[in-house]
Protein backbone atom coordinates (compact mmCIF):
# COMPACT_ATOMS: atom_id res chain seq x y z
CA UNK A 1 0.00 0.00 0.00
CA UNK A 2 2.61 2.36 -1.24
CA UNK A 3 0.12 5.27 -2.96
CA UNK A 4 -2.73 6.55 -0.37
CA UNK A 5 -5.66 9.15 -1.29
CA UNK A 6 -6.75 10.67 1.82
CA UNK A 7 -10.45 12.42 1.33
CA UNK A 8 -9.96 15.75 3.09
CA UNK A 9 -13.72 16.40 4.29
CA UNK A 10 -13.69 19.57 6.59
CA UNK A 11 -15.38 18.00 9.84
CA UNK A 12 -14.55 17.33 13.34
CA UNK A 13 -13.12 13.16 12.39
CA UNK A 14 -10.44 15.03 9.89
CA UNK A 15 -8.10 15.21 12.49
CA UNK A 16 -8.12 10.77 12.65
CA UNK A 17 -8.27 10.52 9.08
CA UNK A 18 -4.74 12.48 8.82
CA UNK A 19 -3.41 9.98 11.43
CA UNK A 20 -5.15 7.28 10.11
CA UNK A 21 -2.86 7.64 6.50
CA UNK A 22 -0.21 8.32 8.43
CA UNK A 23 0.08 5.37 10.69
CA UNK A 24 -0.58 3.11 7.38
CA UNK A 25 2.43 5.30 5.47
CA UNK A 26 4.86 4.89 8.43
CA UNK A 27 3.75 0.73 7.95
CA UNK A 28 4.37 0.87 4.24
CA UNK A 29 6.48 3.99 3.44
CA UNK A 30 3.32 5.59 1.37
CA UNK A 31 3.67 8.89 -0.46
CA UNK A 32 -0.23 10.34 0.85
CA UNK A 33 -2.29 12.83 -1.05
CA UNK A 34 -4.87 14.88 0.01
CA UNK A 35 -7.92 15.00 -1.95
CA UNK A 36 -10.28 18.28 -1.96
CA UNK A 37 -13.65 18.29 -4.01
CA UNK A 38 -14.25 22.14 -5.33
CA UNK A 39 -18.06 21.52 -6.02
CA UNK A 40 -18.58 23.34 -9.82
CA UNK A 41 -20.56 26.72 -9.56
CA UNK A 42 -22.59 27.68 -13.07
CA UNK A 43 -22.75 31.67 -12.83
CA UNK A 44 -24.75 32.79 -15.32
CA UNK A 45 -24.47 35.97 -17.40
CA UNK A 46 -25.12 38.06 -19.31
CA UNK A 47 -28.65 38.20 -18.18
CA UNK A 48 -30.10 41.98 -17.68
CA UNK A 49 -31.57 42.18 -14.52
CA UNK A 50 -29.33 39.31 -12.38
CA UNK A 51 -27.07 41.21 -10.75
CA UNK A 52 -28.25 40.18 -7.10
CA UNK A 53 -28.70 36.75 -8.61
CA UNK A 54 -24.55 37.10 -9.70
CA UNK A 55 -23.47 38.87 -6.58
CA UNK A 56 -24.52 35.96 -4.84
CA UNK A 57 -23.36 33.29 -6.80
CA UNK A 58 -19.83 34.81 -6.54
CA UNK A 59 -20.19 35.32 -3.25
CA UNK A 60 -21.06 31.53 -2.88
CA UNK A 61 -17.88 30.97 -5.24
CA UNK A 62 -15.68 32.72 -2.88
CA UNK A 63 -17.16 30.98 0.16
CA UNK A 64 -16.61 27.38 -1.82
CA UNK A 65 -12.80 28.60 -2.96
CA UNK A 66 -12.16 29.80 0.69
CA UNK A 67 -13.50 26.17 2.04
CA UNK A 68 -10.95 25.06 -0.20
CA UNK A 69 -7.78 26.58 0.89
CA UNK A 70 -8.60 26.15 4.86
CA UNK A 71 -8.95 22.56 3.36
CA UNK A 72 -5.59 22.52 1.98
CA UNK A 73 -3.98 24.77 4.83
CA UNK A 74 -4.97 21.65 6.97
CA UNK A 75 -3.67 19.17 5.26
CA UNK A 76 0.11 21.06 5.00
CA UNK A 77 0.14 21.65 8.65
CA UNK A 78 -0.42 17.83 9.17
CA UNK A 79 2.00 17.29 6.97
CA UNK A 80 4.68 19.46 8.24
CA UNK A 81 3.47 18.60 12.23
CA UNK A 82 4.85 14.84 10.91
CA UNK A 83 7.52 16.60 8.63
CA UNK A 84 6.45 14.78 5.33
CA UNK A 85 8.36 15.94 2.57
CA UNK A 86 6.08 17.26 0.07
CA UNK A 87 7.75 16.22 -2.96
CA UNK A 88 5.23 13.89 -4.32
CA UNK A 89 5.47 9.78 -4.96
CA UNK A 90 9.26 9.24 -4.86
CA UNK A 91 10.59 7.02 -8.15
CA UNK A 92 12.42 4.35 -5.26
CA UNK A 93 9.31 3.88 -3.04
CA UNK A 94 11.50 4.65 0.19
CA UNK A 95 10.20 7.28 2.73
CA UNK A 96 6.83 9.07 3.75
CA UNK A 97 5.97 11.73 0.97
CA UNK A 98 2.91 13.73 0.45
CA UNK A 99 1.22 15.92 -2.08
CA UNK A 100 -2.04 17.70 -3.03
CA UNK A 101 -4.89 17.48 -5.58
CA UNK A 102 -7.61 20.12 -6.00
CA UNK A 103 -10.49 18.58 -8.23
CA UNK A 104 -13.32 20.91 -9.48
CA UNK A 105 -16.23 18.96 -10.45
CA UNK A 106 -20.12 18.48 -10.07
CA UNK A 107 -20.58 15.50 -7.61
CA UNK A 108 -18.04 13.04 -6.27
CA UNK A 109 -17.42 11.03 -9.01
CA UNK A 110 -13.78 12.28 -9.23
CA UNK A 111 -12.67 10.65 -5.95
CA UNK A 112 -13.58 7.35 -7.87
CA UNK A 113 -11.83 8.57 -10.66
CA UNK A 114 -8.79 9.35 -9.11
CA UNK A 115 -8.92 6.66 -6.52
CA UNK A 116 -8.18 4.07 -9.48
CA UNK A 117 -4.46 4.67 -9.25
CA UNK A 118 -4.12 4.04 -5.37
CA UNK A 119 -3.57 1.00 -3.53
CA UNK A 120 -5.87 2.48 -0.72
CA UNK A 121 -8.32 5.43 -0.31
CA UNK A 122 -8.90 6.81 3.25
CA UNK A 123 -11.96 8.22 4.14
CA UNK A 124 -13.93 9.77 7.56
CA UNK A 125 -16.60 7.75 9.41
CA UNK A 126 -19.85 9.63 8.84
CA UNK A 127 -20.95 10.82 11.85
CA UNK A 128 -25.07 11.06 12.41
CA UNK A 129 -26.08 14.60 13.02
CA UNK A 130 -23.12 16.29 11.02
CA UNK A 131 -23.03 16.98 7.65
CA UNK A 132 -19.49 15.68 6.59
CA UNK A 133 -17.88 13.26 6.37
CA UNK A 134 -20.82 11.99 3.74
CA UNK A 135 -21.65 8.59 2.94
CA UNK A 136 -21.77 9.72 -0.96
CA UNK A 137 -18.37 10.14 -0.54
CA UNK A 138 -17.33 7.27 0.76
CA UNK A 139 -19.91 4.93 -1.77
CA UNK A 140 -18.47 6.41 -4.38
CA UNK A 141 -14.98 5.64 -4.23
CA UNK A 142 -16.15 1.42 -2.93
CA UNK A 143 -18.42 1.33 -6.06
CA UNK A 144 -16.19 3.74 -8.71
CA UNK A 145 -12.72 3.50 -8.12
CA UNK A 146 -12.15 -0.41 -7.77
CA UNK A 147 -9.80 -0.24 -4.84
CA UNK A 148 -10.22 -0.80 -0.81
CA UNK A 149 -11.27 1.95 1.00
CA UNK A 150 -10.01 2.59 4.93
CA UNK A 151 -12.56 4.35 6.71
CA UNK A 152 -11.13 6.30 9.75
CA UNK A 153 -13.39 6.46 13.36
CA UNK A 154 -14.03 9.52 14.89
CA UNK A 155 -10.93 9.23 17.19
CA UNK A 156 -7.45 8.44 15.96
CA UNK A 157 -6.22 4.55 16.04
CA UNK A 158 -2.83 4.32 17.77
CA UNK A 159 -1.70 1.33 15.31
CA UNK A 160 -3.36 -0.61 12.60
CA UNK A 161 -3.27 -4.20 11.43
CA UNK A 162 -2.04 -5.69 14.63
CA UNK A 163 -4.73 -8.07 15.82
CA UNK A 164 -7.11 -7.92 12.49
CA UNK A 165 -10.59 -9.16 12.29
CA UNK A 166 -12.37 -10.56 8.91
CA UNK A 167 -16.23 -10.03 8.88
CA UNK A 168 -16.51 -13.27 6.71
CA UNK A 169 -19.91 -14.18 5.24
CA UNK A 170 -18.74 -16.36 2.16
CA UNK A 171 -19.76 -13.13 -0.84
CA UNK A 172 -17.67 -12.30 -3.41
CA UNK A 173 -17.52 -8.77 -1.86
CA UNK A 174 -15.38 -10.30 1.07
CA UNK A 175 -13.70 -12.68 -1.04
CA UNK A 176 -12.80 -9.14 -2.93
CA UNK A 177 -12.35 -7.56 0.07
CA UNK A 178 -9.79 -9.97 1.61
CA UNK A 179 -7.96 -10.34 -1.46
CA UNK A 180 -7.26 -6.33 -1.54
CA UNK A 181 -6.48 -6.26 2.69
CA UNK A 182 -3.36 -8.87 1.54
CA UNK A 183 -0.47 -6.21 2.62
CA UNK A 184 -2.21 -6.12 5.73
CA UNK A 185 -2.95 -9.56 6.78
CA UNK A 186 0.49 -10.90 5.72
CA UNK A 187 2.10 -8.20 8.25
CA UNK A 188 -0.95 -8.85 11.38
CA UNK A 189 0.13 -10.75 14.23
CA UNK A 190 -3.36 -12.08 14.47
CA UNK A 191 -5.97 -12.85 12.62
CA UNK A 192 -9.78 -14.12 13.17
CA UNK A 193 -12.37 -14.67 10.72
CA UNK A 194 -15.62 -13.92 12.30
CA UNK A 195 -18.40 -15.52 10.64
CA UNK A 196 -21.92 -14.58 12.23
CA UNK A 197 -24.62 -16.74 12.40
CA UNK A 198 -27.61 -16.49 10.16
CA UNK A 199 -25.31 -13.70 8.29
CA UNK A 200 -23.24 -15.55 5.65
CA UNK A 201 -24.76 -16.40 1.96
CA UNK A 202 -24.08 -19.69 0.06
CA UNK A 203 -19.84 -19.91 -0.12
CA UNK A 204 -16.86 -20.91 1.85
CA UNK A 205 -17.16 -21.22 5.81
CA UNK A 206 -14.21 -19.36 7.37
CA UNK A 207 -12.32 -22.83 8.52
CA UNK A 208 -11.69 -22.64 4.67
CA UNK A 209 -10.92 -19.05 4.48
CA UNK A 210 -8.62 -19.60 7.95
CA UNK A 211 -6.34 -22.77 6.16
CA UNK A 212 -6.31 -20.83 2.90
CA UNK A 213 -4.26 -17.42 5.03
CA UNK A 214 -2.11 -19.89 6.61
CA UNK A 215 -0.99 -20.71 3.66
CA UNK A 216 0.52 -17.27 3.14
CA UNK A 217 1.87 -17.49 6.59
CA UNK A 218 -0.58 -15.46 8.29
CA UNK A 219 -1.76 -16.52 11.77
CA UNK A 220 -5.50 -17.06 11.07
CA UNK A 221 -8.01 -18.77 13.23
CA UNK A 222 -11.51 -18.84 12.26
CA UNK A 223 -14.31 -17.90 15.01
CA UNK A 224 -18.26 -17.97 14.40
CA UNK A 225 -20.62 -16.25 17.07
CA UNK A 226 -24.33 -15.77 17.56
CA UNK A 227 -26.16 -12.70 17.35
CA UNK A 228 -27.98 -11.31 21.39
CA UNK A 229 -31.92 -11.51 21.56
CA UNK A 230 -32.34 -8.54 19.72
CA UNK A 231 -28.70 -7.40 17.82
CA UNK A 232 -28.23 -7.28 14.44
CA UNK A 233 -25.73 -8.91 12.44
CA UNK A 234 -23.93 -5.52 12.34
CA UNK A 235 -23.94 -5.24 15.91
CA UNK A 236 -22.81 -8.60 16.95
CA UNK A 237 -19.69 -8.23 14.55
CA UNK A 238 -18.42 -4.95 16.17
CA UNK A 239 -19.59 -6.57 19.66
CA UNK A 240 -17.39 -9.88 18.89
CA UNK A 241 -14.68 -7.49 16.99
CA UNK A 242 -14.48 -5.48 20.21
CA UNK A 243 -14.20 -8.67 22.28
CA UNK A 244 -11.34 -10.00 20.47
CA UNK A 245 -9.64 -6.42 20.64
CA UNK A 246 -9.09 -5.99 16.94
CA UNK A 247 -7.33 -2.58 16.02
CA UNK A 248 -8.83 -3.12 12.13
CA UNK A 249 -12.24 -4.62 10.73
CA UNK A 250 -12.10 -6.05 7.25
CA UNK A 251 -15.59 -6.11 5.84
CA UNK A 252 -17.22 -6.90 2.16
CA UNK A 253 -19.32 -3.65 1.33
CA UNK A 254 -22.73 -3.83 0.68
CA UNK A 255 -23.69 -7.73 -0.01
CA UNK A 256 -27.33 -6.87 0.13
CA UNK A 257 -27.88 -3.61 -2.25
CA UNK A 258 -27.40 -0.12 -1.05
CA UNK A 259 -31.40 0.92 -1.30
CA UNK A 260 -32.40 -2.24 0.92
CA UNK A 261 -29.73 -1.62 3.47
CA UNK A 262 -31.03 2.36 3.24
CA UNK A 263 -34.82 1.08 3.83
CA UNK A 264 -34.05 -2.22 6.12
CA UNK A 265 -30.82 -1.57 7.42
CA UNK A 266 -27.83 -3.74 7.06
CA UNK A 267 -24.33 -4.90 8.14
CA UNK A 268 -22.52 -2.05 6.36
CA UNK A 269 -24.87 0.43 7.08
CA UNK A 270 -24.36 -0.46 10.49
CA UNK A 271 -20.85 -0.32 10.51
CA UNK A 272 -20.40 2.75 8.38
CA UNK A 273 -22.06 4.76 11.37
CA UNK A 274 -20.80 3.19 14.66
CA UNK A 275 -17.72 1.55 13.80
CA UNK A 276 -15.01 3.06 16.43
CA UNK A 277 -12.05 1.07 14.99
CA UNK A 278 -10.75 1.49 11.39
CA UNK A 279 -12.83 -0.75 8.59
CA UNK A 280 -11.34 -1.88 5.41
CA UNK A 281 -13.95 -2.29 3.12
CA UNK A 282 -14.58 -3.05 -1.00
CA UNK A 283 -17.19 -4.10 -3.44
Amino acid sequence: MKNLLVAVEQSRALPSVFETAHVVAQTFDSYIEGFYLLPAIDVLLGAEGMGAALSAAESVERETRQRSEDARQRFLNFVQSRKIPLSGPSADGKGISAGWHLEEAPGEGPIGSRGRLFDLIIVGRPIDGEPTPTVSMLETALFDSGRPVLLAPPTAPREIGKTIVIAWNGSTESARTVALAMPLLTRADTVRVLTIDGGTVPGPGPDDLAKMLQRHGIQATAVTAAAKASQTVGEAILAETTALGADLLVKGAYTHSRLRQMIFGGATRHLIYNAEIPVLMAN
